[in-house]
């Protein structure tokens, strides 16, 4: 008899019997893979994951529903609390993802410790052995006897494991090299991660038991597999970061329990992962003084302040077409703001090339830090040196306005609690200001020449 295949998509996880270069559900360009049909009779589906979320539940009423927090309990590491909003949830899924080498096993591994003063942890590796998990543990300093260790990738074993164990907490890693084998298809495919996400969810609801889940990301950076994993679980946590330097930045760009676009700093040692209290500080360290060509600026992360130094260099080109690189901000909006300083301050920059680069490995998305780049890149071609105590906030636009910016008030607390004297803010954001009182000196600039002539004189 010959095995039946269909085409899974691998951003929604819509199957077809054929094959086509973009996906009729969702409209993604090859992304359809060929993997083998699932075919089970009806009296084993009940036994499967989705079988046994079948069971009858009695609709409530949202008005008779009693209100109550969330019980939660901290990893260890007062970064990852905050990233997570606050600690642990029980009974929530949380998945880790980042590039291999990262440290995403690594900080996992180091949260045992306090994890299991609480309770047993589970933690079930499909990469390495138990012996491999025994020396990396005792190097970084991890010991407990309520921590247990599996290597394992076959999915019914894990689950009988977790039963066996009873433990309070479960890690898995990593989500691609589990499988269902009840499913004919390699291990990381579109259906094994669905199946697989799908049993450990249903398991850590049912018994209370927090999961974290270890995630591969493509080159693109985006979690390998279904883009169903990330809305399955309860939360998604990028570990970004370059592995020549020796700060990480775990994100949050997911968190039914929290606020999003959180996160938390950590420094890489000999002996594991260290948090980085102040960000801000760590960031600013060894900043150079008296050189033109870099600014400092305040950018918001989640709910937290942090202050990083932009550097820009400019310089004649020695070609026909000027080079622009960008490292830690958008390509597309360095090239809109050099735009704006050409046409409405003047400045001959078609034949200039230019690098932008944001110190730490920090990567700016938020347009707060419009106005810092755009006084780098001025200081670096005409020359001048920044103010040391100078920080900037402010969106530019096209016209070479400077926009307000959100949570005004919380950006100029931290420039103060660093030892900066001066801010420059958006004109509009000043009311804001009217009633905060601090030490630093507030100059308000409604576009980018005022604040030029701020910074010139």
């Amino acid at each position: 008899m010959k095995n039946k295949t269909v085409f899974v998509c691998s951003e929604c996880g819509n199957e077809t019997s054929k094959w086509f270069g973009k996906c009729p559900a969702c409209g993604s360009w090859n992304t359809l893979t060929e993997e083998a049909a699932v075919l089970k009779p009806a009296s084993a589906g009940a036994k499967g994951s989705l079988g046994a979320l079948s069971a009858y539940t009695k609709p409530q009423k949202l008005c008779e529903l009693e209100l109550s927090d969330e019980p939660r309990f901290s990893v260890g590491i007062n970064e990852f609390d905050r990233v997570l909003g606050g600690g642990m949830v029980a009974g929530s899924l949380v998945l880790v993802g980042g590039d291999p080498g990262i440290g995403k096993s690594t900080l996992l591994l180091q949260i045992c410790n306090t994890l299991a003063q609480n309770g047993s942890v589970l933690y079930v590796s499909g990469e390495e052995s138990p012996n491999q998990l025994k020396m990396r543990a005792s190097r970084l300093g991890v010991s407990t006897d309520s921590l247990y260790i599996v290597s394992q990738v076959n999915m019914d074993a894990v689950i009988k494991n977790i039963e066996e164990t009873a433990p309070n907490v479960v890690i898995v890693d990593s989500i691609q090299t589990m499988y269902n084998p009840a499913i004919a298809s390699a291990p990381g495919s579109v259906s094994q991660v669905r199946d697989v996400t799908m049993t450990l969810m249903r398991k850590a609801k049912e018994g209370g038991i927090s999961m974290f889940v270890v995630g591969h990301v493509t080159k693109d950076g985006g979690i390998a597999g279904p883009k169903v994993l990330e809305h399955m679980v309860d939360c998604v946590l990028y570990f970004e970061g370059d592995r020549h330097q020796s700060y990480r930045i775990l994100r949050s760009v997911k968190n039914r329990f929290g606020s999003t676009n959180e996160i938390g700093v950590f420094e890489m040692h000999d002996t594991g992962l260290a948090e980085v209290a102040n960000p801000s500080m760590a960031l600013l360290d060894g900043r150079p003084a008296g050189v033109p060509g870099t600014c400092v600026l305040c950018t918001m992360e989640g709910s937290r302040p942090i202050l990083a130094e932009v550097q820009a260099l400019v310089a004649t080109t020695a070609f026909g077409i000027p080079r622009r690189t960008a490292n830690g901000m958008d390509y597309n909006r360095i090239a809109m703001l050099m735009a704006v300083l050409e046409k409405r301050v003047g400045m001959s920059l078609g034949n200039q090339d230019a690098y932008v680069n944001v110190i730490g490995g920090l990567r700016l998305d938020e347009p707060a830090a419009d106005l810092g780049v755009v006084l780098a890149i001025a200081s670096s071609f005409r020359g001048f040196t920044m103010p040391d105590d100078l920080v900037a906030i402010g969106e530019v636009g096209l016209t070479g306005e400077i926009r307000a910016v959100s949570q005004i008030e919380r950006r100029v607390a931290e420039i103060e609690k660093l030892g900066f004297k001066r801010c420059i803010v958006p004109k509009s954001n000043l009311k804001a200001l009217s009633n905060l009182s601090c030490s630093v000196t507030i100059q308000p600039a409604r576009n980018v020449i005022e604040a030029l002539a701020y910074v010139r004189d």
